[in-house]
């Protein structure tokens, strides 16, 4: 076994080599055991570091692999004349020179490497989670792909004998831009369920509407299949008995002559409709759609069904077509709560599935009227971050983009729908 003895000339540190790896030592002395074997003591305990014993006098080389000398007695006298020049007053600490800003974006991995003039030891604490160094390379950090936006510190050091430099690394994790590339297609028995409970304070209420603080707002884009036919339900919320509960739902109507919106809010036996113009929403052409409700009373009166009408609009490209449909009702409208028992896409109570591959697409909801910023959250048909919105919506669905099945991530919330009868190819690559 070949044990190294060597200097830096740089940092003035001596460096001594074996099979447990490189360490650089300071106040060191060599002595004899014997005539044969050469030890070395640590003169200064501040320093972990390993003392030999015992070992020969020619194991002892320097860097270039030469024997330190032909006696016990010379070696112990040549390392000890390099021991006494590892250091001096006037030596100079490291000083770390590489940047101290970190820039990724969610998703990216890690590739940093520290550099610091005359470092000879290097230190690092503070590592966020999956952030770890290179093996035989302590300067170099890597991983972090799973790193949530944010900004972490990471303390590193360079450290030599005459002293250390300590500096705060900055990581900034952005989130990545923006980018809409998919949506959920539905056919057959698809649908999404999610904790209806979890929008309980947004779109639910407990009695005949308190005003703004009941008022809600939901956003989508919808692309109906090419033979939609049938009544399929593109939004539910509200409770499990739909006769008597109160629910709201947004339906699509197809047919050669129909392809057209129904929204009803109340349960089956009281309630107020709208319906859209006859091919306003036509097969294979992504519409945004937006329905708002300003919080009110919503039944009770015969006389007062204009002003329940009044509580609604709703938005096809941004534009308001209450003008352009038709209102009914069921018993003077609906005067009750409702009940947070349901959430779904694609699914009423039973049946009423959407079919033909209907598309869905960027859904969001407030807990407020935002009628008013229609401009802004149709942005003239073009899909955007709604979190940059001046009123960003309380729960966001992405509907594909950076979701992983079975799960649609609610970017704003914690209300996560679930695909059910469906498989990831459901998650496709068409958007509005």
């Amino acid at each position: 076994m070949s044990i190294k003895v060597y200097k830096d000339q740089n940092a003035g540190a001596v460096f001594i080599e074996n099979a447990n790896g490189v360490q650089f030592l300071n106040s060191l002395q060599a002595t004899m055991d014997d005539p044969t074997d050469v030890k070395i003591n640590i003169t200064d305990l501040s320093k972990s570091v390993q003392i030999f014993t015992q070992v020969p006098f020619a194991d002892f080389v320097d860097e270039s692999g030469s024997a330190y000398g032909s006696t016990a007695t010379a070696v112990c006298n040549a390392l000890n004349a390099e021991f006494s020049a590892s250091g001096s007053s006037t030596g100079v600490p490291p000083e770390i020179t590489s940047s101290t800003t970190i820039n990724m974006t969610e998703g990216d991995t890690l590739n940093y490497e520290l550099v610091a003039t005359k470092g000879v030891g290097y230190e690092w604490s503070n590592l966020p989670s999956g952030v770890v160094n290179v093996e035989g390379n302590m300067r170099k950090l890597v991983g972090g792909s799973n790193l949530a936006a944010g900004t972490y510190n990471i303390t590193a050091k360079a450290i030599n004998y005459f002293g250390e430099d300590a500096e705060t690394i900055t990581l900034n994790v952005a989130t990545p831009p923006y980018s809409n590339t998919k949506s959920v297609n539905f056919q057959n028995q698809d649908y999404l369920g999610a904790n209806a409970s979890l929008l309980d304070s947004t779109l639910g209420r407990s009695g005949n509407g308190s005003g703004s603080s009941d008022a809600w707002s939901i956003a989508k884009w919808i692309k109906p299949g090419t033979s939609t036919s049938n009544g399929g339900t593109v939004f539910y919320f509200g409770d499990s008995d739909v006769t008597n509960g109160g629910h709201m739902y947004l339906r699509y109507q197809g047919g050669p002559s129909n392809q057209r919106l129904r929204f009803q809010y109340g349960s089956s036996n009281n309630y107020l409709r709208f319906q859209t113009a006859n091919l306003s929403v036509p097969y294979s052409s992504w519409e945004h759609v937006m329905i708002t409700y300003d919080g009110g009373t919503t039944g009770a009166s015969s006389g007062d069904l204009s002003s329940y009408y009044g509580r609604f609009k709703v938005f096809l490209g941004g534009v308001n077509v209450i003008s352009g449909g038709n209102w009914s009702h069921g018993n003077y409208g609906y005067s009750g709560g409702i009940d947070p028992d349901n959430m779904r896409v694609g699914r009423y109570a039973s049946g009423n599935y959407l079919q033909d591959n209907f598309r869905v697409d960027e859904l969001a909801i407030w807990g407020s009227d935002q009628s008013s910023n229609i401009s802004d959250i149709y942005n003239s048909g073009s899909t955007h971050d709604l979190d940059q919105l001046g009123t960003p919506p309380d729960h966001w669905w992405r509907m594909g983009d950076g979701d992983t099945y079975p799960n649609i991530q609610d970017n704003v919330g914690t209300a996560t729908f679930v695909m059910y009868n469906m498989t990831a190819a459901d998650i496709v690559t068409d958007a509005p």
